[in-house]
């Protein structure tokens, strides 16, 4: 990744032979609306850039052309996007183009026209982008652990060993190392929606008690479904005539379906959700996982009924039922009680730093100090330092797969060394253990998820509709 100041000065330096030399800028002076710093030496700044670079800066001369090929007949990678201080490579973007076009060809979904296809990809490509630069800038990491054991589940579910994915993606033609970075960036994006989307969302006792009372009776909550769906989103600020405009084409949408068009092609083309390019596929979803603002929607339908157009504080949607089953059961699980410890790295104090003070922390607790005096000094973690760093009964699935896997192996009394999770880093201690009833818990903590979800969406939206408009996007294609 460029930085855009470097950007220019090697754009200078190439631009030479094709200007007279008063025609250069000066120090201070924009280039394609970028202020120039004062000039390096020739040497200096091409020896810091390798020829994979020269080629991608070449695409933003306007006397090079983005697909030429090299002497050695190689093709020189282009700029699809300039993206805040990034670019979006056109390799990039090709690459996520033959992924959808392979994949939509092997599960048999229609796509919309080519024009309409290529713009939805880059959109998707310059929206990573942005959101992978926020992850960056907020200090998220996915540790090679986490990442293999996301990659060992793949294994799995294929019926195959880890070390043979790499064998067996190749004969479908997919490289191994990018695999694994691609992997790497859904789990970083993963993790910054649930620090910047879904932690963000406020779920009221009112709201809780309001949907566990109707849990009993209720036909979707005591049913499995499998849906698909379409997300027609609304400007945050429309106007009335917004409104009415894609109401009419929500209405359309509607129509089509209903006469037997097929609703994937339908998604594609017009969903702005983020299944949008599968079809608009979620999948089969557990009854108290369904949004809440589906369940008045979904409670008449059955398997192969569509819903007509429905609006959310920022949205228009459609559901599709593409089946359903009955799912009612009581259920235990295990439990952890814990205390931890959260130092996050900031704009002050960076990771190693982080990583000391719970170093010396962990030493002044062997020593004999307090636990729970120096969580309400150090923790970062609003929830729970003021409780001596207390978590409370916690079951699977409470905490990310690092702090976890951390808990799982202490013994009752035990304390853990200094970790990093995407959050910071912890030390934790395990307090106690437990086999629970947690029937009655999971109605409560399923409607929380329920509620979640059925803000999800919206939230989701406005999310990267403030990020996409906030970054600086140059579109080079």
């Amino acid at each position: 990744m460029f930085k855009i100041k470097s950007l220019c000065a090697i754009i200078a330096l190439l631009a030479a032979p094709l200007v007279a030399a008063e025609d250069l800028p000066e120090p201070g002076d924009f280039l394609d609306g970028v202020a120039m710093d004062e000039p390096a030496e020739t040497t200096e700044i091409l020896d810091e850039v390798t020829t994979d670079e020269l080629s991608e800066v070449g695409a933003l001369l306007g006397g090079v052309a983005t697909d030429e090929l090299s002497e050695t007949g190689e093709f020189l990678d282009g700029v699809a996007a300039i993206v805040n201080e990034g670019i979006v490579l056109q390799s990039e973007y090709q690459e996520t183009l033959e992924s959808i076009l392979v994949r939509a060809k092997e599960e048999g979904w229609p796509l919309p026209p080519d024009d309409i296809l290529q713009e939805q990809v880059l959109e998707r490509v310059i929206l990573n982008e942005i959101q992978l630069q926020r992850a960056e800038m907020i200090g998220l990491q996915v540790s090679d652990q986490m990442l293999n054991q996301v990659i060992s589940n793949v294994a799995m579910e294929r019926g195959i060993a880890f070390e043979d994915l790499p064998v067996e993606l190749s004969k479908e033609g997919i490289d191994y190392q990018t695999f694994r970075r691609q992997m790497r960036e859904e789990i970083q994006l993963g993790q910054l929606r649930r620090i910047d989307v879904e932690q963000r969302i406020e779920v009221s006792p009112r709201e809780i008690e309001s949907c566990v009372a109707d849990l009993e009776d209720n036909v979707v909550v005591n049913s499995d479904y499998d849906l698909s769906h379409i997300l027609l989103s609304l400007p945050e600020t429309a106007t009335a005539a917004q409104i009415d405009d894609i109401s009419s084409i929500a209405d359309d949408i509607y129509a089509r379906a209903s006469d037997g068009a097929d609703f994937r092609e339908l998604a594609v083309r017009f969903s702005s959700g983020p299944t949008a390019l599968q079809g608009g596929a979620l999948g089969w979803l557990k009854g108290e996982q369904v949004p809440t603002v589906f369940t008045d929607i979904l409670a008449p339908l059955a398997a192969g009924d569509i819903s007509k157009p429905f609006r959310t504080a920022s949205s228009i949607h459609i559901v599709k039922v593409n089946d359903m089953r009955s799912a009612v059961q009581r259920s235990e699980e295990k439990q952890i009680s814990a205390r931890h410890i959260l130092v996050m790295p900031n704009e002050i104090i960076d990771n190693e730093t982080a990583k000391q003070l719970l170093v010396h922390a962990h030493e002044r607790i062997v020593a004999g100090e307090n636990f729970d005096e120096l969580a309400k000094l150090l923790s970062d973690d609003p929830g729970s330092a003021n409780d001596g760093g207390e978590l409370g009964w916690a079951g699977p699935g409470t905490f990310v797969p690092e702090f976890q896997a951390e808990v799982e192996k202490l013994e009752i009394g035990e304390m853990s060394v200094p970790f990093r999770s995407p959050f910071g880093w912890h030390i934790v201690e395990v307090l106690d253990r437990r086999i629970y009833d947690n029937t009655e818990d999971l109605k409560e903590r399923n409607c929380v998820v329920r509620i979640r979800n059925g803000k999800l969406d919206d939230e989701t939206q406005l999310w990267m509709r403030r990020l996409r408009d906030e970054a600086y996007v140059d579109i080079r294609m």
